[in-house]
């Protein structure tokens, strides 16, 4: 595993978590009137969409340089 690899792998565990985090914050966490909840929500599903891309690219990656091996 390279570095640029590792260190998209960790980028993308980290985006995909906090956009979980935030989709779940959005709904538990009562309005205090700071930022409403569908900030939270939008922001959560974006984190979480780009986690999944930095994922799906990072796979596809390494599968074709195992078969390049």
């Amino acid at each position: 595993m390279t570095g640029e690899s590792k260190t998209q792998l960790i980028c993308a565990c980290c985006m995909a978590a906090l956009g979980a985090g935030l989709l779940i914050a959005g709904f538990t966490v009562p309005p205090s009137g700071k930022i409403d909840s569908s900030v939270l929500v939008a922001f959560g599903e974006v984190m979480t969409f780009v986690g999944a891309l930095f994922g799906i690219d990072y796979r596809a990656r390494n599968k074709n340089r195992n078969k390049n091996s």
